[in-house]
């Protein structure tokens, strides 16, 4: 049984098991991987704060999109804009050319969007099982829990009458993400998925957010926006980057360009 190391350590291990899928870089990169979220020039403000100013973004099918900044740069109320949890003061948000942004959170749901909040926010009291059922929501009666979601996280099927407050915290994440899994969305959004993680499971997470962008489920490949503070983690994964500060888009580029650039330095603490 392998005992985990200290973070730093067990971190870069689990990195080294990620698939090592070579990633293409070039200017026709969305020629093969067309853009499924489209985010332009969006404000945001928060008891007269400024705290979005002016971000654009796209993310492509196929492809992971890493957000990288330091705390307290928006990252996480990006994410949550995207969703509809907060509102937008301006700008626009918009899902394979479709128009989000006055749409409700389970519009947005039921449109092809999946999020995994920072915490993982599964629902304790309920079973593994109903945890699964509820990201089902939006989709109409009588649909089963996709049995592809047991093949991405096989733990999960052992433990499906188990409630979910009774499961270790990296069995919570892998819930969080079957559950934003369930509808089979066209777009995963991740908020700091490796927090708190033992290096194991950090690892299963990372080859299975590649396969999600590669293969996706039934064959239709994913588009995957990643907020992760873990700069290996998300370089490793990366094909394609963006770095925030006070708020702003401040680098952004292809995965493949980010130690050449010293990405690395921009979002060190």
């Amino acid at each position: 049984m392998w005992e985990p190391r200290p973070r730093g350590d067990g971190l870069r291990t689990a990195i080294r098991f990620i698939s090592a899928r070579p990633r293409i870089h070039d200017e026709h990169i969305f020629e093969s991987n067309p853009v499924m979220l489209t985010v332009q020039n969006i404000h945001q403000y928060y008891s007269g704060s400024h705290i979005l100013r002016d971000v654009s973004l796209s993310a492509a099918q196929g492809q992971v999109t890493v957000l990288l900044g330091r705390n307290g740069v928006g990252k996480t109320t990006l994410l949550k804009s995207l969703m509809g949890l907060v509102p937008i003061k301006s700008g626009s948000v918009e899902l394979d050319g479709r128009n989000l942004s006055n749409a409700k959170p389970y519009e947005r749901a039921a449109a092809g969007i999946g999020y995994v909040p920072q915490g993982r926010e599964i629902f304790a009291r309920l079973t593994v099982e109903d945890n699964l059922r509820m990201g089902l929501a939006t989709q109409p009666g009588g649909i089963p829990i996709p049995p592809e979601l047991f093949e991405l996280f096989p733990v999960l099927k052992q433990m499906l009458h188990r409630r979910g407050g009774d499961l270790s915290g990296g069995q919570q994440q892998q819930l969080a993400i079957a559950r934003a899994l369930a509808a089979r969305p066209r777009l995963l959004i991740l908020d700091e998925p490796t927090e708190g993680i033992q290096p194991s499971i950090i690892k299963d997470i990372g080859r299975v957010i590649r396969r999600l962008a590669d293969v996706g489920m039934q064959g239709q490949r994913m588009a995957v926006l990643l907020c992760e503070q873990y700069y290996d983690f998300a370089e490793e994964l990366a094909d394609q980057y963006l770095v925030m500060e006070r708020g702003e888009v401040i680098a952004q580029g292809p995965g493949s360009e980010m130690k050449a650039k010293s990405i690395q330095q921009l979002v060190a603490i």
